[in-house]
């Protein structure tokens, strides 16, 4: 199989790339390293059958010889993390929307097999716990620019249903909540990454708001076992699926999480969102997902815990303190 991946120098990009590698799948990369980096995929490039383009999606005849010479496509690139989305929402809606328009427009000529990531964001406020796929969404105001990324995957949503719908284009929308892991950045707001950081620097772990704010993490392997696991399932096309850890726990225990597992003497701070963020800055106080659907498609849920995320990202920054390669990162079993 030929696989082509958007933001495939991204750090979930970059961890897919690996297992079906692995298994002797040919992977071309698409990245233009706005967010992601050619030192994710270094460990990759003694693959003969890995090519990879530094380059944009707007770069239309570039993505039609890609596309064109893909199987399928996976379709990650996207503007991520909280605070880009508060500094550049004109950046975070243009990317988004047109990203994706093109891909499917690309993608449709040929009926090449899609998987669009979208985000558990898409359930914005709403409070109908879990997220199940079929549920409302309730998004905040317009004039609140941190829904503008919401707003923008779940018109990614419509747009690749729709593409499903009319034009019968195989599509597979997939949202994601919070991947973790080893080569995952801090650098746009990506809480577990900072805690870890500032844990093992001793410096302050920095909580935005009450810190009663709960999230489930996902280790990347599973969600990568999860997403090739939909790739190849027949019934997934057409359908929205969650991709999630269902094991919930507040921001602040996280961060005492954190501090415990890495035996830091880091001091825990809290910042007001309106000093992180911006002023009247609106978050969702919890996100947990149903994942009986991915589990009736697939046979698979998520389960690497918690404490095993926290122990494998402290290694990951521990080796990158100590000047290391990082290592090969193994993908999750099947079972």
């Amino acid at each position: 199989m030929r696989f082509l991946i958007t933001g495939g120098a991204g750090f979930i990009g970059s961890h897919l790339a690996e297992p079906l590698l692995d298994r002797g799948d040919r992977v071309v990369l698409l990245d233009n390293l706005s967010t992601g980096s050619v030192e994710n995929i270094r460990h990759l490039k003694s693959f003969p059958r890995l090519e990879y383009h530094l380059d944009n999606i707007e770069n239309r005849q570039l993505l039609a010889e890609l596309v064109d010479d893909a199987d399928v496509i996976v379709h990650l690139a996207a503007a991520v993390g909280v605070k880009l989305i508060v500094e550049s929402p004109v950046r975070t809606i243009e990317t988004n929307v047109n990203g994706t328009q093109l891909i499917l427009e690309a993608a449709c000529k040929k009926r090449k097999l899609v998987l669009t990531a979208s985000t558990s964001e898409v359930y914005g406020k709403s409070t109908n716990i879990p997220f199940r796929e079929d549920s409302d969404l309730v998004l905040g105001p317009t004039t609140k620019g941190r829904w503008s990324y919401a707003a923008s995957k779940a018109l990614d949503e419509f747009l690749a249903l729709s593409y499903w719908k009319e034009k019968k284009l195989p599509v597979i929308v997939v949202r994601l909540f919070n991947t973790v892991g080893p080569r995952q950045t801090g650098r746009y707001g990506m809480v577990l990454p900072n805690f870890v950081k500032s844990a093992l620097e001793s410096s302050p772990i920095t909580i935005y708001g009450s810190g009663k704010q709960s999230r489930c993490f996902c280790d990347v392997r599973d969600t990568i076992e999860g997403l090739i696991r939909l790739m190849e399932t027949a019934r997934a096309v057409g359908e929205v699926v969650n991709v999630g850890n269902t094991e919930e726990i507040s921001i602040e225990d996280l961060a005492h999480r954190v501090k415990g597992r890495t035996a830091s003497s880091s001091l825990i701070e809290y910042i007001p969102y309106d000093q992180a963020y911006e002023p009247g800055f609106e978050d969702m106080l919890r996100r947990v997902p149903c994942v009986d659907k991915l589990h009736a498609l697939t046979g698979f849920r998520p389960q690497i815990s918690l404490n095993e995320i926290i122990d494998r990202v402290a290694e990951h920054f521990q080796q990158k303190i100590e000047g290391l390669e990082h290592p090969r990162v193994a993908t999750a079993s099947a079972d």
